[in-house]
């Protein structure tokens, strides 16, 4: 579909069509559609991305929690004006029957709650905690993100590639198959022979179909990735699977091993064990009770002169000792200890795993790069000269043009996973710092 410029212009006022025609450092491909890179479309969901946009909502929340956690409580003023006569005499003096100067005994009063045992303290500290799980949380949603794109990225380049493969192999036996119609009339070659070509080149043809609808699908699901609000499958890649198998891969900083507690989930469980261990101050301290301190100011005239007092209060911990509420934050302090331990567990296995999948499919992918695929190709196109020539069956080229097909899939099914290996590599060693330096430059600041 030809997009004029006038069009480009307007769309990129769409959100829909914005993560397609609106990205920077894009290639248009010769349908005049833009085309994006993997690293535009990582830009893209970090800017739109549903999840995300929802974790730094959650960012948004704890740090009002911190504004919370700070304040103090209000004072409390309280006015009561009693000795009013109800039987309709006056209540004039001889100061006179103004408002202040009738005999009625006005108080007005001001109290105010002063928390004490390290209440304000403690919750102030489980803000804190609160809010840098959350901006750990975001960055942990970025990783997973930034992982889940390139994943989505490389499944539509593999089923496109498959799908050319077989495009390319259905072309082939096309060509086969006009020869042998030569053959047929020749006498050289059976009916069935020609039609066993013809109903080979057809069944590539139905895979290959079958692909670029695995390809729409992961297109559709890159869409939705990129949080696009009507995923259509319509999204053009600029890169390839050769491309991005040449980019270097990921290494760990310096000769250290991985520093596993800086990993956004590692950091966000850490965090909220020292908010849980906040929690449990903050319920122990609630077993102090808090004083409320009071200042009045009563008047009663004419015969009693105005008079000021002060007093304080408290409630008696007779029957409440709080002892339910720091049961339960005990036992969640417990629950993140164990979920801390499980996710430094867990982070360190990822590295591990990840590390041998990547020099796994390494290997894959360079013997059948450099050592497989170039001697099927080989054999192939001698099979095929020689079965142009007379020199071998039809039995053996279709034998040899399937075992190619499935050297030239398995290939780019090796280069695919050897490109996702690399990304979940990557993700695995991925630090909090990384992503906190890139957040401001992705993610829309609060207006």
């Amino acid at each position: 579909m030809k997009v004029s410029r006038s069009f480009r212009s307007f769309a990129c006022a769409l959100s829909g069509l914005a993560f397609v025609v609106c990205v920077a450092e894009s290639r248009v491909t010769e349908a005049g559609e833009a085309a994006i890179h993997l690293g535009d479309a990582r830009r893209i969901a970090f800017e739109r991305n549903w999840d995300l946009l929802a974790a730094r909502a959650n960012v948004d929340l704890a740090d009002a929690q911190r504004l919370i956690a700070r304040e103090l409580p209000n004072p409390t003023v309280s006015l009561s004006t009693t000795k009013i006569p109800s039987n309709g005499n006056p209540a004039s003096t001889r100061l006179g029957n103004s408002l202040i100067h009738r005999s009625y005994d006005s108080v007005i009063a001001f109290n105010q709650l002063i928390e004490i045992g390290g209440k304000r303290g403690a919750r102030k500290a489980s803000a804190l905690a609160g809010s840098q799980g959350a901006n750990a949380r975001l960055a942990e949603a970025r990783r997973q993100l930034e992982l889940a794109v390139n994943t989505a990225y490389v499944g539509v380049l593999s089923a496109e590639e498959q799908a050319r493969v077989l495009r390319t192999s259905a072309a082939s036996l096309r060509q086969e198959a006009a020869i042998a119609e030569t053959r047929v009339r020749a006498g050289d070659l059976s009916l069935a022979d020609r039609d066993q070509i013809t109903i080979s080149a057809d069944r590539l043809e139905l895979d290959a179909q079958r692909a670029e609808s695995d390809a729409r699908t992961a297109r559709i699901q890159l869409e939705t990735l990129l949080g696009d609000p009507a995923p259509q499958g319509q999204v053009m890649l600029a890169d390839t699977l050769a491309e991005l198998a040449s980019l270097p891969e990921a290494k760990l900083p310096g000769s250290a091993r991985f520093d596993l507690f800086n990993r956004p989930d590692v950091v966000a469980a850490e965090t909220d064990v020292r908010k849980a261990q906040a929690d449990l101050r903050l319920q122990k301290a609630m077993r102090i009770p808090d004083p409320t301190i009071l200042a009045q100011y009563e008047r009663e005239p004419p015969d009693q002169s105005d008079s000021v007092g002060f007093g304080f209060s408290f409630p008696l911990p007779l029957f409440n000792l709080n002892r339910g509420n720091i049961s339960a934050a005990q036992a969640a302090l417990g629950q993140a200890e164990i979920r801390a331990r499980q996710a430094a567990a867990n982070a360190q296995a990822d590295v591990a795993v990840a590390e041998h999948e990547l020099t796994t499919a390494r290997e894959r992918k360079n013997r059948f790069e450099k050592d497989i695929a170039p001697r099927s190709a080989a054999i192939t196109a001698t099979v095929r000269y020689a079965y142009q020539k007379g020199g071998a069956s039809l039995i053996d080229l279709l034998s040899a043009e399937r075992n190619d097909n499935d050297i030239r899939i398995a290939l780019a099914t090796a280069t695919s996973e050897y490109v996702t290996a690399q990304a979940a590599y990557a993700a695995a060693i991925s630090d909090l710092e990384r992503h906190q330096r890139t957040q401001s430059l992705s993610i829309p600041a609060k207006p």
